[in-house]
């Protein structure tokens, strides 16, 4: 038996932790925002501006008042509705695929492709700068994980050159922290000479890329191959909540009898779905709002740029502006919320080469005026490097 003096406290070892938060100034807080909010929002990830739609959050309502305010089970036992199916009816069709599985979020998504679609014996190699849930994903599959340079498809090929078995290649369209997209048709290229699967995550892609925001996937001409499966999440171009896995047909009828996270997880609220539905449709209707939340990025950045600060390229609608330092980046983006704008601020372990960020969503409904606004704000409050 351990000395009472020497045995080990419960969860001790989390205020050393905390402790060593405080000293790099990477203390997360959570910030509860008022509904009537006076603040510009770049922060979310609302790229079309629909989450507070007319449309969207009526049609919201009257999912839960038609099927109740929850699922009331897992999609295998009573949490799948009619408006689930429809819901994935229209999603494969508008992203070009044979067929769709809507989850509780874009994390179950992506942790349920990467587990069900792999085994023991079977190789996994994902981008470095992957987001978190692919990596969760790599970790709880069976598979060995290889991780490759960022956008590099010639470091995915010496990591697939050798390996005898199944192998998929993992990887976002988009990139959350810099806003750089994947050469999806180069990972294509690579995947199969190999033999491969390719698996996209493309949650900042859809509503953004593609003919009318039908995602990168489709632009790529990628979309419906047999041997692609993307997953989207319907939390930000969509405006609701929620994700999908989008592939062939057989692929899917898979992840319904294997996918851990499908399973045993409650389906998702109606009123998510109904919200990420009218959404849709409403995409459908407007395909320009996709071009737009583009040409918004592009504006952000250039002017961010000729006023002297470093930014990403953005390919998509995330605009990225580096900061000297973790703290300088928190103080950043609190005098950005003092000036009457919302921002991102992204540190370590959130960015993987370390160097802190401003992260800005440029959106759909953003006029010249808070364009204009949003840019005075960040350059007015930014730190001296």
């Amino acid at each position: 038996m351990l000395d009472r003096v020497t045995a080990p406290t419960p969860f001790g070892r989390l205020a050393e932790q905390a402790a060593q938060r405080e000293r790099a100034g990477l203390v997360r807080t959570l910030r509860p925002r008022a509904a009537d909010s006076p603040l510009l929002d770049l922060a979310s990830n609302d790229y079309l501006g629909l989450t507070r739609h007319p449309e969207v959050t009526e049609a919201a309502a009257e999912a839960a008042r038609c099927w109740g305010a929850g699922a009331t089970g897992s999609r295998l036992v009573t949490g799948s509705t009619e408006l689930h199916a429809e819901l994935e009816r229209e999603l494969a069709e508008f992203t070009g695929f044979e067929a769709a599985l809507v989850l509780s979020s874009g994390y179950a998504a992506n942790l349920a492709a990467l587990t069900a679609l792999t085994a023991r014996g079977s190789l996994i190699v994902s981008d470095a700068g992957n987001h978190a849930s692919i990596v969760d994903g790599c970790r709880l599959s069976r598979a060995e994980t290889a991780v490759a340079a960022h956008t590099d498809p010639a470091a995915v090929r010496k990591c697939l050159d050798g390996h005898a078995g199944e192998a998929l290649v993992v990887s976002d369209s988009v990139f959350s922290v810099d806003g750089d997209a994947a050469p999806l048709a180069e990972l294509a290229s690579v995947v199969r000479e190999f033999g491969a699967g390719l698996v996209v995550d493309d949650a900042h892609g859809l509503g953004v890329l593609g003919e009318g925001g039908r995602g990168a996937l489709h632009a790529a001409g990628l979309a419906g191959a047999a041997d692609v499966v993307a997953t989207v999440t319907l939390s930000k171009s969509l405006g609701s909540q929620g994700g999908a896995v989008l592939g062939p047909a057989h692929v899917i009828d898979h992840l319904v009898n294997a996918a851990r996270t499908f399973i045993f997880d409650t389906g998702l609220a109606p009123a998510a779905v109904g919200g990420a539905l009218a959404a849709l449709r409403l995409l459908r209707r407007e395909p320009g709002r996709a071009l737009r939340a583009r040409e918004v990025a592009s504006t952000l950045h250039g002017r961010l740029t000729g006023a002297g600060l470093v930014a990403a390229v953005p390919d998509a609608a995330v605009v990225s502006v580096q900061a000297p330092t973790a703290q300088a980046a928190l103080r950043w983006a609190a005098d950005c919320r003092a000036a009457g704008l919302g921002v991102g601020c992204f540190r370590p372990p959130s960015v993987p080469d370390g160097i802190s960020r401003l992260r800005l969503t440029a959106r759909a409904d953003l006029d010249g005026t808070q364009i204009a606004g949003a840019v005075d704000a960040i350059v007015r409050t930014a730190p001296a490097c």
